[in-house]
């Protein structure tokens, strides 16, 4: 999932499932044969790993939410609160070939500094770097194999508010993998690298989320993730949350998080993908 960190109030989920629904109506107007043998939508959201599995060809598939996270510390005597708001993160997926999709991805953010309880003027805000990537799933699920798929990503700084504009370009490359642990439930996980915020090191980067479903099309996750710079202290965190079905091409989420390591008190986090075929 395109994930930085997220979260919602009660006024974006709720514009957020309206728009969902009348997605739905316009998407199921455009039914076939072949789009009811796809089953279920398989998602990058809510949470930090990656699926193996690639949009189906000719498919558009437009995952997007809104995130709140904050975190407090002791700054020389000072308590310094740090808030930051994700108006809309959004990743667009469309599937190219049977085993190829290309990405992209942008996050409209909000940052607030609160110092001893008195808000900072200097708000930041604007749009993060755009994210311009793709994804192949290099082989379906064998016995003990797993399904793998490999993601890379570049993060374009060209496209950034002044306020979250780095130097230098970013980038990720993950393999993701995925194991079926029975009927209703399984494992996914992420192993990769990333550079970027300025910074000349690389960062190693892990996830690891076990997925089960639960009543109908309610869902649950929970996962670790987190990155080992080169020259730095690690970063480690965990979320969990619940998706639901509305169709098969139309999926919400929530999600709660926080930090294991200093960086993060709360991350929490609403929102909605749905997939659309190309039409002929």
């Amino acid at each position: 999932m395109y994930k930085p960190i997220k979260m919602t109030h009660l006024k974006i989920v709720s514009s957020l499932v309206f728009f969902g629904i009348t997605l739905s109506i316009i998407a199921q107007d455009g039914t076939n044969d072949s789009k009811m043998e796809l089953g279920a939508l398989i998602t990058d959201r809510p949470d930090a790993t990656e699926s193996p599995n690639t949009v189906p060809q000719g498919f558009l598939q437009i995952e997007t939410g809104a995130y709140y996270t904050s975190f407090e510390d002791m700054i020389e005597g000072n308590t310094v609160k740090e808030e930051a708001i994700g108006y809309n993160t959004t990743l667009l997926r469309y599937g190219v070939l049977e085993n190829l999709e290309v990405r992209l991805g942008w996050n409209f953010e909000e940052g607030q500094t609160t110092v001893n309880g008195t808000k900072l003027m200097n708000v930041s805000s604007g749009f993060t770097p755009l994210l311009a990537g793709m994804k192949v799933e290099i082989s379906e699920e064998k016995g003990w194999m797993p399904t793998i798929g490999l993601l890379a990503h570049l993060f374009l700084p060209v496209s950034a508010g002044a306020d979250y504009k780095p130097d230098t370009t970013g980038a990720n490359i993950l393999f993701s993998f995925s194991h079926t642990l029975s009927d209703s439930s399984g494992i996914g996980y992420n192993l990769g690298a990333k550079w970027g915020d300025d910074s000349p090191q690389v960062a190693y980067v892990y996830t690891i989320a076990f997925g089960q479903s639960l009543v109908g099309d309610l869902s649950f996750y929970a996962e670790l993730y987190g990155d080992l710079p080169e020259n730095d202290s690690s970063n480690h965190f965990w979320d969990a949350g619940f998706t639901y079905l509305l169709t098969d091409d139309i999926q919400l989420d929530a999600t709660i998080g926080s930090g294991i390591t200093e960086g993060q008190d709360l991350l929490l986090s609403g929102g909605i993908s749905y997939r659309i075929q190309k039409k002929k």
